[in-house]
């Protein structure tokens, strides 16, 4: 009779692998992990990094990363994802039954970010419609942001607007949902940056001192790298910087890439698709740089800021000293975020809709349920953290927060390093590389860079991490 039931149970285990949703193609999956990808990190952060880091020095840094770092970390949870057919959650102790709790560390992460990234995509929504129906907004007053997060309804209204779209996305599947949406937001976002960037190196601007700066002086400050008294420890931030923004643009080490890698038929060729993935996040960041930076060095005195100040400070005062054809570039540039926001919080969700699905045996709509509800009390929360909720606390990177500050600090310096260095340990020591390269050489494909990966993910990259985890969370400062 145990027999009988045993047999039972792998045979509906094996029903359930079978039935799992995929995606159509590689295009598909393609589209759908860079939108996961291409991130507010990329808009936000990476401009104003480039700009602190000598320009050229960080991007050359960056790239050379990507190939390599980024290049191990995403082969290796889309691999475990497909070998698997299970997201973040089980997907580890199907590879080492041991290991299950790195599964549980991996799935904490999207369900911390999840509420404050409805609230920030909230925002997005806001000023988004600023510029749609107001072309004579106040967001270019210096307290216009920081009194609209304190208001008490408002962003919470808005985070609910972009709660409900991301979530009709998640509601509707892989590839009705997911997959079909990724493939419009997607070459839509990718033709506004390219549009965007391009303007802003026309542009020219003489300031009150008779002083004229061109787009073209812009991108000069953005690519050419100054060696000038670069000292050994410099290059080191440089690299750890750069090291940082990629660990956190390529949306690793959070479950997600296990999960969309579960949904990549076996027939696809992962090494050609990851290459891609890794393209097009890089392009993208480097767009964002080109849009950003010549116009903020035109327009801008008080010189390159991060974050929230970047995007709804900086930005809108750039906009503004555009002229008449400001607001258009605001209300595009405001779109193209919004499509990045959106495509990267409905990866989020979507690892832990499909976490519980694995786990729990539930339908798609009552996971999707679950997790909405989820994240309409997580964000209302974040929202109030700015008001009724507000408090202020010292982090251990000197840094001071509240609720949302604490949060992204949580997932983000603390739990992320630790879950890719977890990561590295299980892959490259306990069940060993082969079982990575085995996925990838599925169906005779080759792996192009086999020996690279062998080696970045036993030695390099855990070495990279640990300090990186050191340099996160204060034990060591650069």
């Amino acid at each position: 009779m145990k027999g009988v039931c045993y047999i039972k149970l792998v045979a509906n285990k094996m029903d359930i692998k079978q039935q799992r949703n995929t995606f159509t193609g590689k295009l598909g999956f393609v589209m759908t992990a860079a939108g996961s990808a291409v991130g507010l990190g990329n808009i936000w952060r990476f401009p104003y990094l480039a700009v602190k880091d000598n320009g050229g020095v960080f991007i050359l840094c960056y790239i050379i990363l990507a190939v390599t770092f980024g290049f191990t970390l995403l082969t290796t949870e889309i691999s475990i994802g497909r070998k698997t057919h299970q997201s973040s959650l089980t997907a580890y102790a199907e590879i080492n039954s041991k290991w299950g709790f790195l599964g549980t560390l991996a799935s904490l992460v999207p369900v911390i970010i999840l509420p404050y990234y409805c609230a920030i995509g909230g925002w997005v929504i806001k000023y988004f419609t600023l510029y749609l129906t107001d072309p004579k907004q106040d967001t270019i007053q210096d307290n216009f942001f920081s009194n609209f997060i304190a208001e008490r309804y408002s962003p919470i209204i808005f985070a609910i607007i972009f709660l409900t779209l991301a979530s009709f996305i998640v509601f509707s599947g892989v590839n009705k949902g997911i997959e079909k949406y990724s493939k419009i937001l997607m070459p839509i976002l990718f033709v506004l940056i390219i549009g965007i960037a391009i303007y802003s190196l026309t542009l020219s601007h003489t300031n009150q001192d008779g002083i004229t700066k061109t787009g073209l002086d812009g991108l000069k400050v953005y690519l050419i790298p100054d060696f000038s008294n670069m000292t050994i420890k410099d290059f080191f931030i440089i690299l750890m910087d750069a090291m940082g923004q990629l660990f956190f643009s390529i949306s690793v080490a959070m479950g997600i890439m296990v999960t969309y890698g579960s949904y990549v038929k076996k027939d696809v060729n992962l090494m050609q698709s990851i290459n891609q993935i890794e393209i097009f996040d890089t392009i993208v960041a480097l767009l964002a740089g080109l849009m950003i930076v010549p116009a903020v060095y035109i327009f801008s005195d008080d010189g390159m800021s991060a974050g929230p100040g970047l995007m709804f400070i900086s930005l809108p005062k750039v906009f503004n000293s555009m002229g008449s054809i400001g607001n258009f570039i605001g209300l595009m540039f405001f779109l193209m975020v919004l499509f990045a926001a959106i495509t990267s919080v409905v990866s989020v969700m979507e690892t832990i809709v499909s976490s519980i699905i694995d786990k729990f045996k539930i339908s798609r709509k009552k996971s999707a349920l679950i997790v909405t509800i989820y994240a309409l009390i997580g964000s209302t929360i974040v929202c109030m953290g700015y008001n009724v909720l507000y408090f202020e606390v010292n982090l251990p990177n000197g840094t001071t927060g509240q609720i949302l500050d604490i949060l992204d600090y949580i997932s983000n310096n603390c739990l992320m390093p630790l879950v890719a260095i977890l990561t590295c340990i299980l892959v490259g020591w306990i069940v060993k590389p082969k079982i990575i390269i085995d996925e990838v050489t599925q169906g005779g494909y080759k792996f192009t860079r086999k020996n690279l990966y062998i080696i970045m993910i036993k030695y390099v990259a855990p070495i990279l991490l640990v300090v990186l985890l050191m340099q996160s969370i204060g034990i060591i400062s650069l």
